[in-house]
């Protein structure tokens, strides 16, 4: 992926919460609320922010972490013996709120994948799909990627279904008086729901389920859309992520059309061929 940015806090926190509930929010995406007592003291940025999500292992009743925190969370990460290392993967913030009374919620959206014997896929969507009030999490803060120059002339954000967290909280933050283009995959016409985008930024949705056999691969829709896009001039912005070739073929379709590499934001989240997370 491109180069973390300067948007990431140089002394990342960690947060322990509890789930508060749990649910399918699409056919695709299921849902967990969570809260802790110092969430209201995350400093959310809108946009992309993310995080990076610890959970224990099946077995684990409890989730127990070494002392991590900073950018120097690894290594002490790494330490802990595999088998009771807790999972870890990057998500991003799909919601979050203050309450009345100061307390603090934060949404976080799973892809729900499956393999072909209908099985559910990822530790992290089998921990989420089974997750009941009470259990526990944490999150390192990592802060925000999408880094858009004041004087880009559009915006140009490209995502499958493991980057709509992303798009959704991207399209809310964005100026009321930005233009640009959204290209949104999704597998189910049941996946598809409203964006808060400004009025200047069309948003495009990609059904696979309605391509048909020509584009079965996650990302393969919606890169076949941006390859029909052309970027009105060379001081635009884009953001391109999700399934790996998609980001890589994106940003160099867009190169090619004229917009600086500078200017393309693009992150492989996994590949399709082994269902793997890249790391961030």
């Amino acid at each position: 992926m491109a180069n973390l940015p300067r948007l990431m806090p140089t002394h990342p926190r960690l947060f322990r919460a509890r789930v508060l509930r749990a649910g399918r929010y699409t056919p695709s995406m299921h849902r967990v609320s969570v809260g802790g007592p110092d969430l209201h003291e995350f400093g959310f940025a809108g946009y992309d922010h993310w995080f990076r999500l610890f959970v224990p292992l099946p077995h684990q009743p409890d989730l127990s972490l070494p002392e991590i925190g900073g950018r120097d969370w690894y290594q002490p990460y790494l330490a802990v013996p595999a088998a009771e290392r807790p999972h870890c993967a990057n998500y991003t913030v799909a919601g979050f709120r203050v309450l009345d009374d100061g307390s603090a919620e934060l949404d976080v959206d799973f892809v729900v994948h499956t393999n072909a014997a209908g099985e559910l896929e990822g530790a992290a969507a089998v921990w989420a799909c089974a997750a009941r009030p009470g259990d526990q999490l944490a999150l390192l803060d990592q802060g925000r990627i999408f880094d858009c120059p004041d004087d880009a002339s559009e915006v140009i954000v490209v995502a499958e279904e493991t980057g709509l967290p992303a798009v959704a909280g991207i399209a809310r933050s964005l100026p009321r008086d930005v233009v640009g283009r959204i290209i949104q995959e999704v597998p189910t016409a049941a996946d598809v729901r409203e964006l808060d985008a400004p009025a200047g930024v069309a948003v495009t949705w990609v059904v696979r389920e309605q391509v048909g056999d020509g584009h079965p691969v996650p990302g393969r829709g919606a890169l076949a859309e941006l390859r029909r896009h052309v970027p009105t001039d060379d001081q635009g912005y884009a953001f391109v992520v999700g399934e790996s070739r998609l980001a890589t073929e994106g940003r160099r379709h867009l190169h090619r059309a004229g917009l600086p590499k500078s200017r393309i934001t693009f992150s492989g989240f996994w590949k399709h061929e082994t269902r793997r997370p890249l790391p961030v």
